[in-house]
């Protein structure tokens, strides 16, 4: 019983870590995003210095601003191997939103500053579903602040690095099998920092390659509250009011991305990602009152994937631009640790964007991103807990772009 409560917890704040493994959507820049979330080998205003800190030296303008926000509508369904039982989440609306700002202190260096929300959505299962002891309900928010500055050489080569600064908190709720009412609730805010770099290149005029690198970010948590729900025999072995530490690692990505003006209206562009999620080998975590609990190390096994981006845009006149794209980003997951925290399938994707200029210098950008997780047999042994699951999440967005 005691090692059963070990994977339940271990399980439950590796998911702080993991969650970007079920949906990384990079929701940085509506523009990008309609473009199927390249961002790599463009430069279209202040959000380059998420998807690639070289280009924002070559962002048109003096000064540009960007703003934005999405909802992320996502939906899980799981059905129980061998019968008819199924489950179904009911996930609150996550709002991720993007702050950026650039100015050019000199004609060949830029400098700016972002504040946007890589990480942050919700899942929910109903109380009494079959997975209770896995997971009830998980909550994410993270933000990051960045600084960044870039250097423009000779008009077609861009190089910048930003610092970044990431702060988050985790909230979940899961039932333990001691009784009925039995559970735990745990929360916790993280943080650390990390780096983001890129390189920008027009080697000719209708030609864009961009070469990008975002650094792995151990996230500390520290001081979180673990609150236990078990019967008056269990408390002297599980206390009620606990702390606990652990250290969760969110992966490095590195992405290189090539943009073509094949006419003078249409652009086409592919980008690829590797994230890699090989970081993930074990999670370690404490507990400050460790009773006759002991501090455990579980193996998670993640492996590293590859994201393969196409997409394009069509400036029909002055006043509008359209945007596709389209994206398959393969499961990190390890076949033997598939847990419903973040159900993360092979994922295949779909985009939509405009952007509508109606005065000079001023954008607005609406974009639409379907995520369809392919239906897939999973299971977690450690509970010998099987079954087939299927996802999908629905995000428009929309933003503000104003160059002057």
């Amino acid at each position: 019983m005691k090692k059963s409560l070990f994977f339940f917890l271990a399980l439950n704040l590796y998911a702080f870590a993991a969650f970007s493994g079920g949906y990384q959507v990079r929701l940085q820049g509506q523009k990008q995003t309609g473009a199927g979330l390249i961002g790599t080998p463009f430069a279209p205003d202040a959000s380059s210095m998420f998807y690639n800190p070289g280009g924002l030296a070559l962002v048109e303008g003096k000064f540009s601003l960007s703003a934005g926000v999405s909802g992320i509508m996502s939906h899980s369904v799981f059905q129980k191997e061998g019968t008819n039982y199924q489950a179904n989440t009911d996930n609150p609306l996550s709002t991720p939103f993007y702050l950026y700002f650039s100015g050019k202190i000199k004609d060949m260096i830029a400098v700016g500053i972002g504040v946007y929300t890589p990480f942050g959505s919700s899942v929910q299962w109903d109380e009494d579903w079959a997975g209770r002891y896995l997971i009830r309900d998980i909550s994410l928010s993270a933000i990051c602040i960045q600084p960044t500055v870039a250097y423009q050489y000779k008009e077609k080569f861009g190089i910048g690095a930003g610092f970044v600064y990431a702060i988050g908190n985790v909230k979940l709720n899961k039932a333990l099998p001691y009784s009925d009412e039995s559970s735990v609730s745990l929360e916790g805010d993280a943080s650390n920092v990390g780096f983001n770099a890129g390189i920008f290149y027009k080697p000719v005029e209708k030609l864009s390659i961009g070469v990008s690198y975002r650094s792995k970010i151990m996230m500390e948590l520290k001081e979180g509250d673990a609150t236990f729900n078990v019967p008056p025999a269990l408390s002297t072995s599980v206390p009620e009011n606990n702390k606990f530490s652990a250290d969760l690692p969110l992966p490095a990505n590195l992405d290189f991305g090539l943009s073509y003006q094949l006419t003078e209206k249409l652009l086409l562009a592919a980008e690829v990602n590797w994230v890699m999620w090989s970081a993930y080998e074990t999670l370690d975590f404490e507990f400050e009152e460790s009773g006759e609990l002991l501090n455990s190390q579980n193996p998670r096994l993640y492996k590293d994937s590859w994201i393969t981006r196409l997409g394009g845009e069509y400036k029909l006149n002055d006043i509008f631009t359209f945007r596709a794209g389209i994206y398959y980003d393969p499961s990190p997951a390890n076949e033997k640790y598939f847990t419903p925290e973040t159900v993360s399938l092979n994922n295949i994707a779909y985009t939509l964007g405009v952007s509508i200029t109606p005065v000079k210098g001023l954008d607005i950008d609406i974009s639409y991103l379907e995520i369809h997780g392919l239906e897939a047999e999973k299971t977690y042994e450690p509970d010998n807990f099987s079954g087939t699951y299927k996802n999908a999440a629905f995000i428009p967005g929309i933003g503000l772009h104003y160059r002057f």
